[in-house]
């Protein structure tokens, strides 16, 4: 399984570059352009994706070798991170195909995968990289994981597409219980965190510059879910300081 975790973090930014030449369809930033939403980000916030295949790639080679090989709790998430990985991965083709309802289905199993895996790290301290790229991993899915269901909800107009405000307002709210009931639970987990409020800054950015009905109100929501989490993630540092 250890060494499945490696190909599959290998194979993960190989299928980045693959979709973004256009291998599979258009790349991501193309069809994301076809459907506006009042959650999508600007983007340069989608740079974070580098960072995280290099850090879950690390963990991979770290976890497959030495006496880590060893580590029981490193064995216990292996399953689940290579499921996360393997469902990242196999969201990329399946965007680029227009496959809306199977990608909202498939990034919200690859963030239970992997956010189960940075809960396990985050009480079983000691194991920095593991829980730095798979934290960061689950932080970004848990926006993304939003802004992929706007844009199916958009696509497919299942709800009114002249103004969203309304139902993009419930998304915001649902993505704010989850990133806060996560953070919770991992007790103020700084990477998980910052990779939100990443997120959410570019949410702003992109909402307060653009011309979609509600944009405005819905950059301020952004901005207000990302100054609750910043001191909810401190608030729990502090506790577990004390």
């Amino acid at each position: 399984m250890r060494l499945l975790v490696l190909l599959l973090a290998i194979a993960m930014p190989v299928v980045a570059w693959l979709s973004q030449t256009g291998a599979f369809g258009p790349d991501q930033g193309t069809i994301s352009n076809n459907y506006p939403t009042l959650l999508v980000a600007a983007g340069y916030a989608f740079s974070i994706w580098s960072v995280i295949f290099v850090l879950v790639l690390v963990y991979a080679v770290l976890q497959a070798t030495g006496a880590r090989r060893q580590d029981a709790v490193l064995g216990r998430i292996a399953p689940a991170a290579a499921a996360g990985i393997f469902l990242t991965t196999i969201w990329m083709p399946l965007f680029s195909q227009e496959l809306f309802w199977l990608c909202v289905a498939v990034i919200f199993g690859a963030l239970a995968c992997i956010g189960w895996c940075a809960l396990v790290l985050s009480r079983a301290p000691g194991r920095t990289w593991a829980w730095l790229a798979l934290s960061l991993h689950a932080g970004w899915l848990s926006l993304a994981a939003f802004l992929n269901l706007a844009q199916t909800i958009v696509a497919y107009q299942v709800l009114p597409t002249g103004n969203m405000l309304a139902w993009s307002a419930v998304l915001y709210l649902l993505a704010a219980a989850l990133l806060l009931g996560m953070n919770q639970a991992m007790r103020g987990n700084l990477a998980y965190a910052a990779a939100a409020l990443w997120g959410l800054v570019a949410v702003y950015v992109q909402q307060s510059g653009w011309t979609l009905a509600g944009s405005d109100a819905a950059a301020w929501i952004a901005v207000a879910i990302a100054v609750v989490l910043a001191a909810h993630t401190v608030w729990l540092r502090r506790q577990r300081w004390h």
